[in-house]
């Protein structure tokens, strides 16, 4: 057998005479199909410490599995031996017999004047072939009858019918719409796309091919979100295997059913998502410090049994030998290996008080280039301590609206009004430095104008130890620039931190790092982000920008999705419209104007219920001491809190009656 890939074949990595390691996988007792087995995997290169070591774990018919494991774990050289793209040292890799394999990352080569169009049309090369033949023989029969001819052309039409050839241009449709390739990157040369963007037409290439088996490495880089969402639910309703790779955790808790973690060469697995995965690992890492404990405490102590038993049997052959027995059973018992916990970052943003009600305003603002308008006529108020993701498609401006509230870039009209006392902080998309020839070490030193056992000790606290701190700037990974970049924001004192795409890139390690430091931070935070779970964690209120405009929804990622949802339900419902837009033209509904005043009605109950909720925690903290006091306040929180509650469920109600 050969290793299926792409729609194609390769052969076997040489070197395994003795063992088809690609040899058609078996059917367990229990009759469910088995698609892949990995048994006793090893991979190095050209090192002494293996990167597979003694891998081994199967994957069913139908599952969708998640491999997960740290950066130079092994999980790409997992997925590039599957593919059979490399060769391994020693084992088995199975698969089931006639199943093809489809990897996202590899982008084929194709010729220099292919279009995206052509490259989508390579899926159904195979049934364009078939629709050759068969108009072929449809030729051959016009002109003389025969039927071998037509037992030749039932079978062809059959093979044509199950493999999809009616539904290409309807499955085409789904996927670009789906994918968000639109028209004129259709006819664009797949040549002068971008990494992304030749990243997303190959995973449409691939979904088009109807693997049997899917190897997603990364598959949400590059994509929107409503992009990563139709993926997601093209992958529930997929009936084939689905391997993938990913550092979004949101997708990962949507789609997988179980964990395969890569560490020290083998594999860990754990069953369900990624959120339950979090919750296990952590659960047997507590576990297996407790037995190392209760080991090292029961070691200890018959240690010292022996040590005084060896000491009365100087005179006593009997104790003496009773305190050998005690030492041989100690080196006999099976010890637990101490757990090493994961480092982590300890970040914590300097943070300057906010004196004011207004952060800043936004009064009509608009932004065109060209003939594309990216927004125009916004109007929005910021207050202290609030926390607001802006969403939008890729292109709809989020940066570019980023850029005119910092400043690096001037509005076609409108105006932004700061509080006297606002101090901001930016992390960028795309991180630059000024000096990238310079090393880390002298970028503290000269930037941030620190002693140098100060650059040192900064630079380790974000784990830039040894002679990492000599490597230029120039020479780091994305997420290591990020991490440099937080290094050198942490000791300023701010109250408006800006991130734009902050998780863009890293690996689930670095991501929890930046979350840490966002987590403890208090003031107030502005976030472009398509990482769904950052969004969910931290945003109190969404911004959408589409359409020209931006839509304010006070809430939290759950609730805007359901809201989304109840949008989606109603039948033809009307576009949204910009603010300023609804009040130039009222609806013609003499309810609206009711509805309009009870909705700025409640909003204004909503202000000072927040404000009755917040002043609590000052009353809270200065009665810690006092237990009958402090369980009164609390009491008091939590109904304050549940009315707040009430009152945004009465917001969202009239907001949405006000729209339909």
């Amino acid at each position: 057998f050969h290793s299926p890939c792409r729609g194609g074949w390769l052969a076997p990595p040489a070197g395994r005479s003795e063992i088809d390691p690609y040899r058609a996988c078996d059917i367990p007792k229990g009759g469910t199909m088995i698609d892949l087995i990995v048994k006793d995997l090893v991979k190095s290169f050209d090192t002494e410490e293996n990167i597979l070591d003694g891998l081994s774990f199967d994957v069913q018919a139908g599952e969708r599995v998640g491999i997960m494991g740290r950066n130079g774990a092994g999980k790409t050289t997992l997925f590039r031996i599957l593919t059979g793209e490399i060769g391994f040292d020693s084992g088995e890799v199975t698969f089931a017999p006639g199943k093809k394999v489809g990897l996202i990352s590899q982008i084929p080569n194709y010729p220099a004047d292919y279009s995206v169009e052509d490259v989508l049309r390579t899926a159904f090369a195979g049934l364009e072939k078939l629709k050759t033949q068969l108009a072929q023989l449809e030729q051959q029969m016009s002109e003389q009858p025969d039927r071998e001819i037509l037992t030749q052309y039932d079978a062809l039409m059959d093979r044509f019918t199950t493999g999809g050839g009616y539904e290409m241009e309807v499955d085409l449709q789904k996927v670009v719409n789906g994918l968000n390739i639109p028209p004129d990157m259709r006819q664009r040369q797949f040549s002068m796309l971008s990494g992304g963007e030749k990243t997303r037409v190959n995973l449409a290439r691939l979904l088009l091919e109807k693997t049997d088996i899917l190897l997603l490495d990364e598959p949400t880089n590059h994509l929107d979100m409503k992009s990563v969402e139709w993926l997601e639910e093209y992958i529930l309703r997929f009936k084939g295997t689905v391997l993938t790779i990913s550092h979004d955790r949101y997708f990962l808790d949507r789609i997988v059913q179980r964990i395969v973690e890569l560490r020290g060469g083998k594999a860990e697995f754990y069953t369900g998502n990624y959120s339950a995965y979090v919750i296990e690992k952590q659960a047997r890492f507590d576990l297996q410090m407790k037995q190392y404990e209760q080991e090292q405490a029961k070691l200890k102590q018959l240690g010292y049994t022996v040590e005084r038993m060896k000491g009365w049997g100087i005179n006593n052959r009997t104790l003496y030998r009773r305190a050998m027995s005690i030492q041989h059973r100690m080196e006999r018992i099976e010890k637990t290996e101490r757990p090493v916990e994961e480092k982590k970052l300890k970040l914590r943003f300097s943070e300057k008080d906010f004196l004011g009600d207004e952060l800043f305003t936004v009064h009509d603002l608009g932004k065109s280039f060209g003939d594309k308008v990216l927004f125009d006529h916004v109007d929005l108020e910021v207050k202290g301590g609030e926390r607001i993701a802006l969403l939008g498609d890729n292109g709809t401006g989020k940066s570019t609206f980023l850029k005119i509230l910092l400043g690096e870039m001037t509005a076609d009209h409108g105006k932004i009004k700061f509080g006297p006392t606002v101090k901001t902080a930016y992390l960028p998309q795309i991180i630059h430095f000024a000096h990238p020839e310079r090393t880390l070490y002298d970028t503290m030193l000269y930037e941030k104008n620190c002693t140098p056992q100060a650059a040192r000790d900064r630079l380790g606290a974000f784990l830039f130890q040894g002679d990492e701190v000599f490597k230029t700037v120039a020479t780091l990974s994305g997420g290591e620039q990020s991490r440099l970049r937080l290094c050198m924001l942490m000791d300023e004192k701010i109250n408006l931190l800006i991130l734009d795409e902050p998780t863009n890139h890293l690996d689930i390690a670095s991501r929890e790092w930046i979350e840490a430091a966002v987590e403890d931070y208090e003031g107030a935070l502005l976030f472009v982000s398509h990482d769904r779970y950052f969004v969910d964690r931290f945003a109190t209120r969404i911004w959408v920008l589409e359409d020209g405009a931006i839509r304010d929804y006070r809430c939290g990622y759950e609730k805007y999705h359901s809201i989304l949802a109840h949008e989606a339900e109603k039948p033809k419902a009307a576009p949204v419209k910009a603010e300023k837009e609804k009040k130039e033209k009222p609806k013609a509904k003499g309810g609206d104007k009711a509805l309009e005043k009870k909705l700025r009605a409640v909003e204004r109950e909503v202000e000072k219920q927040e404000a009755l909720v917040a002043s609590y925690d000052p009353q809270i903290e200065a009665a810690a001491a006092d237990y009958q006091a402090l369980t009164k306040l609390l009491a008091e929180k939590a109904e304050a809190e549940a009315a707040l509650e009430a009152l945004m469920e009465q917001w969202e109600a009239l907001s949405l009656e006000l729209e339909s």
